[in-house]
């Protein structure tokens, strides 16, 4: 069965008038519900992650200020809001959710997360509305487990993984692989192990074209165990933020390939949602579906 994690709480705490499109924590799901591509079973209410898994990508100053509401100055800045209790409590039950989704892709073969994708978090700091990497986290999860020696992070969010390249940037076992807009923040990128930075109007053609060329020979040299997938939908020519060219239909078929490719390779893959910011909810809800609704046609 498909594993989905989601709590009420995703939709909440963000400040007002805050650029995120909070509706679609809230309609995301019930969409699903609604058209019977998920059940009420195929959703799980996930806990506030224990500080363990987190630092061992986060510093514990860093972790125990962020807890504190002490992170001020320019490293408050860099986060791009206020923080609030409520705000880190939302952000350590995301993290949670993409932890627990480890373990229920290793049993199903994939597990989703309505909220995550915060790859700007990086080791000691917090940037662009991410706090705390949640991938990099569950990235780390399973390697104290046991449950996987090499993992493939593989970003198609419009921005660059910044946070999450930061973290891996000396360590092998760990392969990030971010495809996004040349001209998208962050202006100043760190290295991941490939980095694919795509021209301004990139269309669905050339997109498709790139990954479908790159992901099967990135998998056969790197032999991962597990693959995680920010599967942004800011790549679409209506985003506000991006700046890419890409229709909903193509979006579609990024996820297909991604998803079919894992499928047929036997390794278990968890999604983190990441940032879609069209004008439009209902683009938004459309995009982000299709990933779900692929999940059942090609896994269940």
């Amino acid at each position: 069965m498909l594993k989905i994690a989601y709590h009420p709480i995703y939709k909440h705490h963000l400040p007002d008038g805050h650029r995120f499109p909070m509706a679609k924590y809230d309609l995301l799901p019930k969409q699903l519900l609604y058209e019977g591509t998920c059940i009420e079973d195929n959703f799980f209410k996930p806990a506030i992650a224990n500080d363990t898994p987190i630092l061992a990508c986060h510093t514990h100053e860093y972790l125990t200020n962020l807890k504190a509401l002490e992170i001020e100055g320019r490293e408050a800045r860099k986060i791009g809001f206020p923080l609030s209790k409520e705000l880190v409590e939302r952000e350590l039950i995301i993290t949670q959710g993409t932890i627990q989704g480890c373990e229920y892709a290793l049993k199903h073969g994939i597990a989703m997360n309505i909220a995550g994708g915060t790859h700007h978090a990086y080791t000691d700091h917090g940037e662009a509305f991410c706090m705390l990497n949640d991938q990099a986290i569950g990235a780390r999860y399973l390697q104290a487990k046991g449950h996987a020696r090499k993992i493939l992070i593989v970003d198609l969010d419009v921005h660059q993984g910044n946070g999450t390249a930061e973290i891996f940037q000396n360590d092998p076992s760990v392969f990030t692989f971010s495809m996004h807009g040349k001209a998208n923040y962050p202006f100043k990128k760190e290295t991941s192990d490939l980095d694919i930075a795509l021209e301004t109007a990139t269309n669905d053609t050339t997109y498709l074209k790139i990954l479908k060329d790159t992901l099967p020979k990135l998998i056969e040299q790197q032999q991962p165990d597990f693959i995680f997938y920010l599967c942004g939908v800011d790549i679409l020519e209506s985003d506000k933020l991006g700046k890419l060219s890409c229709s909903v239909t193509g979006c579609r078929e990024r996820d297909r390939f991604v998803l079919q490719t894992c499928k047929e390779y036997h390794i278990p893959i968890q999604c983190s949602m990441g940032g879609g910011y069209s004008p439009e909810i209902k683009t938004i809800i459309e995009a982000h579906a299709n990933t779900y609704r692929l999940a059942q046609d090609i896994y269940f």
